[in-house]
């Protein structure tokens, strides 16, 4: 009767423990001190500075801060072989968030570039996975995910043609392409 009763208090002790608060461990695992940050932090990190009313952008307008947005706002890069979102990438993707919830007529497409080392199948599903990783990450910045899309070119529109590791480097990345929403 004496272990029924062990049993019991441990059975609830971990019931109780389950149903804590849910941490989000994000890709990479580099988002805090310890490497998990919940989702409501997260969302409060970019929410810090409330985007003004979005003004009525002309056509002209519009375009002309897109083509801003693609000079400033740089691609995030990958180790070989992975998709993890890097520590120092996470000052572009807080940015890319922030402008997303700023103009509510933007929308992105994430493209995921890899290396030419693989074969073209492996390097196609290797850059959809880095493409939904700053997907998934721009999401639980507070990003709608209808506002963003993704696409995978694995090797084939690389940014260097080098045959080096510096530059095969250059082609591991996400890209950020900004359009306008239709409505």
């Amino acid at each position: 009767m004496h272990f029924k009763t062990i049993f019991l208090i441990i059975f609830c002790i971990l019931l109780v423990a389950g149903c804590a608060e849910r941490k989000i461990y994000m890709p990479g695992g580099q988002t805090g001190a310890e490497g998990i940050t919940s989702k409501q932090e997260q969302k409060t990190e970019v929410e810090e500075t409330k985007p003004s009313e979005e003004e009525s952008l002309s056509s002209a307008q519009m375009s002309e801060l897109i083509r801003k947005l693609q000079e400033q706002i740089g691609d995030i890069h990958f180790d070989f072989d992975k998709y993890d979102i890097k520590q120092e990438d996470i000052p572009t993707l807080k940015q890319v968030a922030k402008t997303l919830q700023k103009y509510s007529k933007l929308k992105v497409i994430i493209e995921g570039h890899c290396d030419e080392k693989g074969t073209n199948e492996y390097n196609f599903a290797l850059g959809q996975k880095r493409a939904n990783a700053a997907k998934q990450y721009l999401i639980n910045l507070g990003v709608m995910s209808s506002r963003i899309d993704i696409i995978s070119y694995g090797e084939e529109k690389p940014l260097c043609m080098e045959h080096t590791e510096e530059c095969w480097q250059k082609n591991r990345r996400a890209h950020f392409v900004f359009i306008e929403e239709a409505r």
